[in-house]
């Protein structure tokens, strides 16, 4: 073998083992790389991370909870009271609705009467009135539009001794819708067919007082036949006097029985208006008188005085009521 053939062996085994070398390394540096890449396992802290915050996601859920049971518990326990706060010199007065037209004139000369002092007015058929303070409203002056509802509280102890005094009179008219499209022109017409009449029901005070005038004018003047006929041209039967008055005004009925006091104050021209003989009519007596659940008695007491005074009782004459 020649010293040339010799060289290229020896050339081309040290190529090899360099190679080879290098090959070796070339994997040793593969596999020193992926512990890098699983060195990235931030994501699984990331993820216990994230799944930290959640734990707390039930209390935060939970905690509401019993914060909403207790506001729902009193709203089950609620009982129907009126809101009422007590001041001094405010005096609440449950008043008969027939009042409404006077109530704001009352108010003004009670203030007038007695700086500082004043009065809000709870209007109201006297039959609603009294369940209300039956179940415990709270209540300063009670107004009635009938002895029976005031002697029925009396008798129950409701009221200051000595305070229920009568207030005021008022006599049942018949009033009709100012164009007054039935054509009524005297009492013997609402029996007519096809009139529809407004009343108030029997609970209420005119009530009782419209039933007892139709039966006093079929027996003085018209007859069974025409009380029949009326009963039968009622199409309805209201819960409040005002009720009555409000179905006339909107051309609802032809004709409703109500207190004159009512066509007095009403705006001239929503009205005409026939009235009941004297002699069959039904005077209604209102009465006052201050209870004893009133935290103003004093108060109370001072507006039981000015409606009685000369300047209250010209204020519900205005109106349309009479005397006591």
């Amino acid at each position: 073998m020649s010293i040339k053939t010799t060289r290229f062996i020896l050339i081309g085994i040290v190529t090899g083992l360099l190679l080879i070398s290098a090959l070796f390394a070339g994997c040793t540096g593969t596999s020193s790389q992926p512990p890098a890449t699983p060195a990235q396992p931030a994501a699984p802290v990331s993820t216990a991370a994230a799944a930290e915050p959640a734990a707390p996601a039930p209390a935060e859920i939970t905690a509401p909870a019993p914060a909403a049971t207790t506001a729902t518990a009193p709203a089950a326990a609620t009982t129907p009271r009126p809101e009422y706060q007590y001041s001094e010199g405010n005096v609440i007065a449950y008043t008969a609705a027939s009042l409404k037209g006077a109530s704001p004139a009352l108010a003004a000369g009670y203030a007038k009467m007695y700086p500082g002092h004043s009065v809000v007015f709870n209007l109201d058929g006297t039959q609603a009135l009294k369940t209300q303070v039956e179940n415990g409203a709270y209540s300063d002056v009670f107004i009635s539009a009938s002895n029976t509802y005031t002697n029925d509280l009396k008798k129950g102890g409701y009221f200051v001794d000595g305070t229920v005094k009568t207030l005021a009179t008022n006599y049942v008219i018949v009033i009709l819708p100012a164009s007054n499209p039935a054509k009524i022109t005297d009492l013997s017409d609402l029996a007519k067919p096809g009139v529809k009449i407004a009343r108030a029901a029997k609970t209420v005070p005119v009530g009782t007082a419209t039933n007892s005038a139709i039966a006093n004018l079929a027996k003085s003047t018209y007859g069974n036949d025409w009380s029949t006929g009326v009963d039968t041209n009622t199409v309805t039967y209201e819960t409040s006097e005002p009720g009555v008055a409000t179905k006339v005004a909107l051309g609802e009925v032809d004709a409703g029985f109500v207190y004159e006091s009512t066509s007095t104050a009403a705006k001239p021209g929503t009205y005409t208006s026939i009235s009941i003989p004297k002699k069959d009519n039904y005077l209604q007596t209102y009465t006052i008188g201050v209870l004893k659940g009133s935290q103003s008695k004093g108060a109370a007491a001072d507006f039981e005085t000015f409606m009685l005074s000369s300047a209250g009782q010209e204020i519900l004459r205005e109106y349309g009521f009479r005397a006591a």
